[in-house]
């Protein structure tokens, strides 16, 4: 089998506005970013952060744009919004994404044993939520059209950025900060975001990928990678209710290697902050790191 074409630069990309999906009479478009040439490139289904409920496939260019001009072929979702549908309708567009993604494969310049899936904030979580439970029938639940060959939506590798890894902490970590003293203005915001895209505490935990590892659930585990900006309450934080002595980020990584996955933390030098959405253009060497994690990960 050949290897898959990564080039060190390739400046050049196209980009074209596509419509993956439809539900009724709302269409659901991809902002794919193909760089030129016959490949076949690795691509990742990229998925937008915004706490479940806000941004779309626009709102991280800056990356898309970056792994395309280094041969990366860059899907850009946009899915259902936790303000209208609640989990698990987003997890469901995604892992649909993934199966068209591998279904037209070759307009697309890619294989489909070289996708990946990648995401930012709200958007890591349900990166790594696909990635784990592929085959999960109410995720899956979107068949391919009629008569088209089966695809699963596994994926070769995880790509995430500072991701919401445990919705139920997260929240009850907001609503600690709001009953101290002085509590600063995030977490109502993200309460309420996360109140309407999960509905409950118990789905908060059931999609969950840190407790699904902490259940012992039978999970898939590729090699997957966070980068983690310094100075982030809302993703590197300690659980109060749990008795790992560590953050966030270091307990999923313990859990994942000890389920048998590959994982690298890498804290990048930028400060994440909160109150603000993230600049992607400040991020140092991120994006780099990124192109050489997928092209570690997508050659065979």
């Amino acid at each position: 089998m050949t290897t898959a074409v990564l080039e060190a630069k390739t400046t050049e990309f196209d980009v074209d506005e596509v419509e993956y999906l439809r539900h009724g009479d709302k269409p659901l478009l991809a902002r794919v970013y193909k760089p030129r040439g016959a490949g076949p490139y690795p691509a990742m289904v990229e998925c937008h952060g915004g706490a479940w409920c806000q941004s779309d496939r626009m709102t991280e260019k800056l990356r898309h744009q970056h792994m395309a001009s280094h041969g990366i072929v860059s899907i850009a979702l946009d899915f259902r919004s936790g303000n209208e549908d609640p989990y698990p309708a987003s997890v469901q567009d995604i892992n649909y994404a993934v199966r068209w993604t591998k279904l037209h494969a070759r307009d697309l310049k890619t294989r489909p044993d070289l996708v990946g899936i990648t995401g930012q904030s709200s958007g890591g979580h349900l990166a790594m939520l696909v990635a784990m439970r592929p085959h999960d029938p109410r995720y899956a639940a979107i068949a391919l059209p009629a008569g088209s060959p089966a695809h699963d939506a596994s994926v070769r590798c995880v790509n995430m950025a500072w991701p919401v890894i445990n919705p139920l902490s997260r929240y009850r970590h907001a609503k600690r900060a709001l009953a101290g003293a002085n509590p600063p203005a995030w977490p109502k915001s993200i309460m309420a975001r996360q109140d309407s895209y999960w509905v409950s505490e118990a789905n908060m935990a059931e999609g969950n990928p840190m407790l699904a590892l902490e259940r012992g659930e039978n999970l898939l585990t590729p090699p997957a990678v966070w980068f983690q900006g310094r100075n982030d309450p809302l993703h590197d934080y300690k659980d109060a209710d749990s008795s790992f002595d560590g953050n966030e980020p270091q307990r999923f990584c313990a859990n994942y290697r000890k389920a048998g996955g590959s994982i690298a933390l890498e804290y990048i030098d930028m400060d994440r902050g909160v109150g603000h959405a993230p600049d992607l253009s400040n991020t140092g060497d991120m994006f780099d790191k990124m192109v050489t994690f997928i092209e570690r990960h997508m050659t065979v």
